[in-house]
């Protein structure tokens, strides 16, 4: 995945470091400010609680979005710490995709004995709105 695509790779390392140190059990935002601690010791530009806008009919909803991480400008990076990732979880990415027509997102799953992850992949970079999310991949 490296080659591919070294940035959700440098992000899911640092997921890795997180866990490895806290294991699982702990609520989300104990893992959230310790990834915010690891982008920072990585050199991995993020911005957290990141506000993403909404738009219905071409009208922007007061009604924001907040993803947990944006990290590199392009990857939507949302923190779970539950026994079992489901369709709810990933509903709520592909919608984080869709408003920010960002191209790849990361779910990153910190509740189970080992870290999960899954990226799913949107919108190309110059498309504002995407319609659909293309693929999902799960790192276990």
């Amino acid at each position: 995945m490296e080659s591919r695509d070294p940035e959700t790779y440098a992000i899911i390392g640092a997921a890795m470091e997180v866990h490895r140190v806290l294991g699982c059990g702990f609520a989300e935002p104990a893992y959230q400010e310790a990834l915010a601690i690891e982008f920072q010791g990585r050199d991995i530009p993020f911005v957290r609680e990141a506000a993403i806008d909404i738009e219905y009919k071409g009208q922007r909803l007061r009604t924001t979005y907040r993803a947990d991480f944006i990290c590199f400008d392009r990857v939507i990076v949302e923190l779970k710490a539950l026994p079992r990732l489901g369709p709810i979880e990933d509903a709520q990415l592909v919608n984080y995709l869709k408003a920010s027509g960002r191209p790849v997102g990361l779910l990153i799953n910190f509740g189970a004995r080992s870290l999960q992850s899954k990226r799913m992949v949107g919108a190309a970079n110059d498309t504002p709105q995407p319609k659909s999310v293309k693929s999902v991949e799960s790192v276990d």
